[in-house]
């Protein structure tokens, strides 16, 4: 089985043109952006999420500042800090800046060509990604995820579900168990739909029966992305991984996080460093346009927990499977 992966970002004629996730699985809209405020907006209301699909953006966002140098420079800051813990986007950000320094005024052929560079290997990346992970799943897998890591996350085919589509291609038999994930519910909407779309079988989920199934012994891996991943291995991925990273290892279920290296924030010490965004509270107390709280309710939302790394099993990255995850083994894998 071949699997053709969806490619959420593309560019033509001038324009950046994503899948806007917010409408899926009812509508299928493609929006055309023209400007880096326009990139930025997208991003802050998850029309274009996940770590590397952002990143890509950040980049684009980028290209279409360039008039001049100094427009680049000076929307820089602003596309970098669009969404605070995804380190991918600030990578992207800095990496493009790196190729402003000797570019020709103005810089934006150079730019965009770079930026096409960051979707290319993006997609090349989560690839080989998806080959070092499946070598660690069964003939016969089920596969607990959580959120979105797929081809809608990235430029195309996935990290998380990069796995699972590697796997498939390289002959295995593999079911999925999607996490609703509250609470914009990415996992029903968005990783139910393209694995639908795939023809590999879904079940989804309410988030608080993951325990259940892992004690019925219904789950044999639990695979999902990241957003960052501090020096020391601690991995900040979508609210509610921490607790699924615990019940893993209570019920002695390999829990393996899936990422590219440009996720692993060097500067970083440790994960009670990492910014963690806070969203608005309206997502849970009217999620969808549905009044579900009383008006005037606190709300506590965070976007991200934090797993540590003693919790993670094996971090999968484009060159290779590290296990254990330490600060040595993290340092070696960036080389």
């Amino acid at each position: 089985m071949t699997i053709d992966p969806i490619r959420p970002l593309r560019f033509a004629e001038g324009a950046l043109e994503i899948l806007d996730q917010t409408l899926l699985p009812g509508e299928e809209r493609w929006l055309r952006l023209t400007t880096p405020a326009e990139v930025i907006a997208a991003i802050r209301r998850l029309a274009v999420r996940g770590a590397p699909a952002i990143g890509v953006a950040g980049a684009y966002a980028v290209a279409l500042a360039a008039g001049s140098k100094a427009e680049v420079r000076a929307a820089a800051p602003a596309i970098a800090s669009a969404r605070p813990t995804a380190v991918n986007l600030r990578w992207a950000v800095e990496r493009m800046l790196g190729v402003l320094e000797g570019a020709p005024e103005p810089p934006r052929d150079l730019l965009l060509a770079e930026a096409h560079r960051i979707r290319d290997e993006d997609e090349a990346c989560c690839r080989a990604i998806g080959r070092h992970g499946a070598a660690l799943l069964g003939r016969t897998s089920r596969v607990l995820t959580h959120c979105n890591a797929g081809s809608l996350a990235t430029a195309g085919y996935g990290t998380a579900l990069g796995v699972v589509y590697a796997a498939v291609e390289a002959g295995k038999r593999v079911a999925v168990f999607a996490d609703e994930t509250r609470p914009l519910l990415q996992g029903a909407r968005l990783t139910a739909w393209e694995l639908a779309r795939a023809g590999i079988e879904v079940t989804v989920l309410p988030d608080a029966a993951a325990a259940s199934l892992l004690r019925a012994g219904r789950i044999d891996a639990v695979v999902v992305g990241a957003d960052r991943i501090a020096a020391n291995g601690d991995v900040a991925n979508k609210v509610g991984t921490y607790p699924l990273a615990l019940l893993a290892r209570e019920h002695s279920v390999p829990f393996y996080v899936a990422a590219p290296r440009s996720t692993i924030d060097r500067r970083c010490p440790e994960g009670g460093s990492i910014p963690i965004e806070e969203r608005s509270g309206s997502e849970v107390t009217e999620g969808f346009g549905v009044r579900t709280a009383p008006a005037g309710v606190y709300v506590y939302s965070p976007a991200f927990d934090v797993t540590p790394a003693k919790l993670v099993r094996a971090l999968i990255t484009e060159v290779g499977v590290l296990s254990p995850v330490t600060l040595a083994g993290i340092a070696r894998t960036l080389g």
